[in-house]
């Protein structure tokens, strides 16, 4: 068999035969190539859609959920109906020490300030934090550092700020760490500047404090604005969530059922709905990519079909001559290869260039919707591998058609 194939008159014929009607020939290859095409250029964008939420997300702890209470709507232990649900630290200890599967509880606090520095001012967010916040929503620093255990400790007026902040309350070409703002009258040290997210998880926040500093700035005592939860990966966090919201209750003389008193936002669940839909779209894409290219195979099987028809007297010829069936099955078979591996061929080098284009016109930036829109080598060459099976199943409908004449029969043949 390998020496068939590197038999020049094997090749010779099969060009002769794809030569002969060359407008048929490559229209059989069409459906092959579009069928690739549409595998690649489907896959690749997947990725780079797959890519871009990711980067999105990257910074983040994904299984994790966000608490806050809201106001209770049964009445439960001589509390009327409508009481305001504060969370407090204590609560937020209760929640880390007793709840399985917990790696992760940041207390968190958010107020809005009056922000100054020389004649420039503004209103903005101000959150109090704890270092652990770098860690579940990683922020990415332009300059300095974030809050630190020391700042907690010393109650420091130390302040994080965002790059819109820079800009609008610092002259250009200034640098910002260890410069003075105003929040509320206080002076606070800037010491880092970060560059704000596209994505944000639970309410955005233009300057990060010690939170031990927002408690005494703000008199908020014990009592805390939210906390995020975070589960360890081998957890189910809507478990995490309703263990941690009975254990609330619980804490705070609310009603087993009550629905309305804590607030909530399953980030890990969200996170799993999206990356199911980036999973049924790459299946998908599969399926509409692999019957677009059986239905383009079964064109050349077409194709080839009416060539045996045509070559009828050419192949009793050749089985007068002392041609075995199997050499015509081969030779028919390798003629349906070889169509079937250079429309691919074709199909991957176009997908190929779709994919640049992609890259080129929507994979730039930091709101790039495809990031890196591209397909693997194994993807090739199972794309490939599947080309030269469905080629071959493909070429033996005609090759036992082209065996099936009997070579008296096919020599009467007008």
């Amino acid at each position: 068999m390998i020496r068939f194939l590197f038999d020049r008159d094997t090749w010779q014929e099969v060009w002769d035969s794809l030569n002969k009607n060359k407008l048929r020939s490559i229209l059989t290859m069409v459906g092959v190539w579009w069928g690739i095409l549409l595998l690649i250029g489907l896959l690749g964008s997947a990725k780079g859609i797959e890519n871009s939420f990711n980067r999105l997300f990257g910074n983040f702890a994904t299984n994790s959920v966000f608490i806050w209470g809201q106001s209770t709507s049964k009445p439960f232990k001589g509390f009327q109906e409508g009481k305001a649900v504060r969370l407090s630290l204590s609560d937020a200890k209760r929640v880390e020490e007793n709840i399985e599967g917990i790696e992760f509880v940041v207390p968190r606090n958010q107020n809005q300030g009056f922000v100054s520095r020389k004649t420039l001012s503004g209103n903005y967010s101000v959150a109090g934090d704890y270092p652990l916040l770098d860690v579940v929503q990683k922020k990415k620093l332009l300059n300095g550092r974030f809050i630190n255990q020391n700042d907690i400790n010393e109650n420091k007026k130390s302040a994080v700020i965002s790059e819109d902040i820079y800009k609008q309350l610092f002259e250009k070409d200034v640098k910002p760490i260890g410069e003075y703002i105003e929040i509320n009258g206080i002076n606070f040290t800037v010491i880092g500047v970060f560059e704000e997210s596209n994505v944000n998880m639970g309410p955005s926040s233009d300057i990060h404090i010690p939170f031990s500093t927002f408690q005494q700035i703000y008199n908020q005592g014990d009592q805390i604005g939210w906390m995020m939860i975070t589960g360890k990966p081998e957890f189910d966090i809507k478990q995490i969530e309703a263990d941690a919201k009975l254990l609330l209750k619980n804490l705070n003389k609310i009603h087993p059922n009550d629905k309305r008193a804590f607030g909530s936002f399953n980030l890990g669940d969200a996170f799993g709905r999206m990356t199911g839909f980036l999973t049924g779209m790459q299946f998908l894409t599969w399926f509409v990519g692999i019957a677009t290219l059986i239905a383009g195979v079964f064109a050349i099987g077409g194709i080839l079909l009416i060539t045996v028809k045509e070559r009828t007297k050419e192949i009793g010829v050749r089985r007068a001559l002392g041609a075995t069936p199997f050499e015509v099955k081969r030779q028919i078979v390798v003629e349906a290869v070889f169509i079937t591996i250079i429309a691919g061929v074709a199909g991957i080098i176009s997908g190929g260039w779709i994919l640049i284009a992609i890259d080129k016109l929507a994979g730039q930036g930091d709101d790039a919707t495809f990031v890196n829109a591209s397909v693997t080598i194994s993807v090739v060459f199972i794309a490939l591998v599947i080309l030269v099976a469905l080629g071959t199943l493909i070429g033996l409908i005609p090759a036992f058609k082209a065996t099936s004449i009997k070579p008296i029969e096919a020599l009467r043949e007008e």
